[in-house]
């Protein structure tokens, strides 16, 4: 047993030359596809009635679907959407044992729980506690009290704390 073994590897051989006379075009990119720059469509489906639907559909755009699934031609992205009093909490969790179970529509997407504040300032600890549960399921984007939208003002840029909704859905500040 010794014997060192020793591989030599050849050299590559060098291909033809290739020359071209004349003007050379540089390669074209390849056009964007048309899905490059076309912003994800959502469905907003509220689990109980007052949830903030078409408020959300009006600032943040996609398909206002009220409390009801998505039709065919409605986008399959659904994003759940409830109020962070104990009752919008408690829906939210049926909504996702409803996926859960498989008993959604056949083709919907659920995407992401959307927590639309039920008043100014913190939320209780009971209820945290439960938004932390959702949380550990599902994607989970909060929506703070805006006064200006109770008042029915919707032009306004959407709410510094939930820029992360509107990267989701493209509505940029």
């Amino acid at each position: 047993m010794g014997t060192d073994m020793h591989v030599q590897q050849e050299r590559p051989q060098p291909g033809p030359e290739i020359w071209i006379r004349g003007p050379v075009a540089l390669p074209q990119e390849p056009p964007p596809s048309p899905t490059a720059f076309t912003p994800r469509r959502f469905s907003w489906v509220g689990v109980h009635g007052g949830a903030g639907v078409t408020t959300l559909s009006s600032v943040y755009g996609g398909h206002d679907c009220g409390r009801d699934w998505p039709d065919p031609a409605d986008p399959p992205s659904v994003l759940l959407v409830a109020r962070t009093h104990a009752a919008g909490l408690t829906a939210v969790l049926n909504a996702l044992e409803v996926f859960r179970r498989g008993e959604a529509p056949y083709g919907l997407d659920l995407d992401a729980v959307v927590l639309v504040a039920d008043a100014p300032g913190r939320l209780p600890r009971p209820l945290a506690e439960h938004v932390k549960v959702i949380e550990s399921v599902i994607d989970v984007y909060r929506v703070p009290w805006v006064p200006a939208w109770r008042l029915g003002e919707l032009s306004g840029q959407p709410p510094k704390e939930a820029e992360a909704l509107a990267r989701l859905t493209a509505r940029a500040r």
